[in-house]
């Protein structure tokens, strides 16, 4: 009882006066801070939409990469593109590849020659890669567009915080802590959420960026073993591993004679 009393005393003898965000930007008995607000509210709808753009990114990814992985296994193994194409999800990135392909071989017969034929199904094929690497890169101009002007948008709300510090000063004639305190603390705490938006935007946008790269490489080796394909009548395939087959035993050594 007697603890409880003495730091109920020393509650109401401490100083009630707060510097925080808040009361920086929603001062009590004061006009509030709508340059602070705004500039504050930009950076957080700025950090989560970074946030939503690195988490459903990488799932499409993860997802494209998965499918690329069960399509290794089964999808050389059938007779045809046609019966290879129906074992792989209708929405797949690599279903798409193979169905513009055949439908480029359905319509290579209207070339002149064989050249232009060539060249109507390698241009389809790119166009195909060219669309579903245009889909994987969506967002990433927002991460990197945020990775760029969220530390200034963060330093304009620091030169409107010591502006306001500068303006308390002169009202007030002296430059004491209960004026000034307010405004810098509300500067300093808008550089650090400039700095905390833009830094998971830079290496979110890196990373991303990388694993598309990957991606489009993937793309284009079974796009040019499609194409092959296609140009061979099936003759020309990619080899592909046995399923469960063994590692090669090492040769023994020979016997001495």
């Amino acid at each position: 009882m007697f603890f409880e009393l003495l730091a109920a005393a020393a509650k109401d003898a401490a100083p009630q006066n707060k510097f925080g965000i808040k009361e920086a930007l929603l001062p009590e008995g004061g006009e509030p801070n709508w340059i602070g607000i705004v500039t504050l509210v930009i950076l957080v709808v700025m950090l989560f939409g970074s946030l939503f753009i690195l988490f459903t990114k990488y799932l499409e990814q993860n997802k494209i990469m998965k499918q690329h992985r069960a399509m290794q296994s089964s999808f050389w193994r059938a007779p045809s593109l046609r019966e290879g194409a129906a074992k792989l999800d209708k929405d797949s990135a690599w279903r798409q590849i193979v169905d513009d392909g055949l439908a480029a071989e359905d319509q290579h017969a209207k070339m002149v020659n064989e050249t232009d034929a060539h060249d109507w199904l390698h241009g389809s094929l790119a166009r195909s890669e060219h669309s579903i690497n245009s889909y994987l890169a969506k967002g990433l101009p927002w991460l990197a567009t945020t990775g760029a002007t969220a530390p200034f948008i963060g330093l304009f709300g620091t030169v409107v915080g010591i502006y306001r510090a500068l303006i308390n000063i002169g009202i007030a004639g002296s430059a004491s802590i209960d004026k000034v305190a307010g405004p810098v603390g509300e500067a300093l705490i808008m550089t650090a959420i400039g700095l905390l938006v833009a830094v998971p935007a830079v290496l979110a946008y890196n990373f991303l960026q990388g694993r598309n790269k990957t991606i489009a490489n993937l793309l284009t080796g079974f796009s040019t073993d499609v194409l092959a394909n296609i140009n061979s009548k099936g003759a020309v395939r990619p080899a592909v591993k046995a399923a469960g087959a063994a590692k090669p035993a090492a040769a023994a050594p020979a016997a001495k004679q």
